[in-house]
């Protein structure tokens, strides 16, 4: 399988970053034994790639983001630096558009990019400390990479939950306890707490729909010292669900993207996940009204944890292989009706040639007190149900 480069991740750990758009995807690929950037343009009628190799290889901790205009952000560590920088074809060569940089001389702060934003022209970045975390832009701003705010604790994650860039949800360390928080980006890093399920349990949010409202959450709340996927809607008096069909024995599920277009709709926005297990790695799709995790085969050279949905429900997955270097994979999963209490097939552990299913039972009357909801976040009142 063909594998991210080194440092990777841009928030995700995902093979390559697509923009929030869908119109272009940025990787470090490989030659021999040297890495190089190289942008994917995915809107056309053929995907394509275009390499961005600088003046040498690129180094380990380097990341890439693609940008809505097709450039691609590049941020390479240079003792105790973060150098930003803007990188596009001109012709045989790459043009490279220097940002500045963000200097951290503790070596215990670690910075990395945050997801792309959903507009598409800002990108951010996330420098934690020992202390606090300093969320930056880093690219999209006037005069090079700006300081936006400071934020008590350790921070990890990132989720957006507008289309707008404003409301940033981070997983937040303190006490000993993860907690997500929300930060107002456009009111000095304004912070209000967005998931707090127990008091005593670590509750951090994985991906969110700004059309639906739904939330993909990792707790271990419904069972102590065990992370569990579960769902919520922002702004919903229900609680958090974490439901069995999410739970498969021996296998590690990790949500990657979702349905857009769903308005208002969140039981029925599908959502993709990583699916890890002993026979290797493969595709996911559930919706919270089906109650199945439906379990697909995916594509040769996956760029694994990442691809995008359409409106539509076509589910477009990147690969890359020795004999198609840039192809992206249409899957449209099975949508099948939520099964009866008398339907209750056994679980497969591994992708067969079609689709398995894990469905989830019914749900028993709790023994314990249920979850308590998701608290009011400021981007709340705009998905009331």
């Amino acid at each position: 399988m063909t594998t991210a480069g080194p440092g990777s991740g841009s928030g995700s750990g995902a093979g390559c970053v697509i923009t929030a758009g869908g119109a272009y995807a940025a990787r470090l690929a490989r030659a021999g034994d040297s890495w190089f950037p190289e942008r994917w343009t995915l809107d056309g009628p053929e995907p394509y790639a275009v390499p961005l190799p600088g003046n040498q290889p690129e180094e380990p901790g380097t990341e890439v983001q693609p940008m809505a205009d097709g450039r691609v952000l590049i941020r390479r560590p240079i003792e105790g630096r973060h150098a930003f920088s803007l990188l596009y074809p001109t012709g045989p060569g790459t043009g490279e558009l220097p940002l500045g940089a963000v200097e951290c001389p503790d070596e215990g702060t670690r910075l990395h990019l945050l997801p792309p934003a959903p507009c598409g022209e800002r990108a951010y970045a996330l420098a934690v400390g020992r202390r606090t975390t300093t969320v930056w832009l880093v690219a999209g701003g006037t005069f090079g990479p700006e300081y936006l705010a400071e934020i008590p604790g350790r921070c990890s994650g990132g989720v957006w939950l507008d289309r707008t860039g404003r409301m940033l949800a981070l997983d937040r360390e303190v006490g000993g306890r993860t907690k997500t928080i929300v930060v107002d980006l456009e009111r000095g890093g304004e912070v209000s707490p967005l998931l707090q399920i127990a008091a005593d349990s670590d509750d951090r949010l994985l991906l969110a729909d700004p059309d639906s409202g739904l939330l993909l959450i990792r707790s271990d709340a419904p069972s102590p010292g065990e992370g569990r996927l579960g769902w919520g809607v922002l702004g919903s008096t229900l609680p958090v669900r974490f439901p069995e069909s999410l739970h498969p024995p021996d296998l590690a599920l990790t949500p990657f993207a979702s349905q857009p277009g769903q308005a208002l709709l969140p039981e029925a926005c599908a959502v993709a996940l990583r699916i890890d297990g002993p026979f290797g790695t493969w595709v996911g799709v559930w919706r919270p009204a089906d109650r199945r995790l439906h379990q697909l085969r995916a594509p040769d050279g996956w760029l694994a944890g990442s691809g995008l949905w359409t409106p539509e429900g076509v589910l477009r997955l990147p690969y890359a292989t020795e004999a198609e270097p840039c192809g992206v994979a249409p899957l449209t999963a099975p949508i099948a009706a939520p099964p009866s209490s008398a339907s209750s097939p056994s679980p497969s552990p591994s992708p067969s040639g079609g689709a398995s299913t894990l469905v989830e039972p019914p749900r028993p009357t709790p023994s314990t007190p249920r979850p308590v909801p998701l608290q009011q976040a400021p981007l709340g009142r705009l998905v009331t149900k």
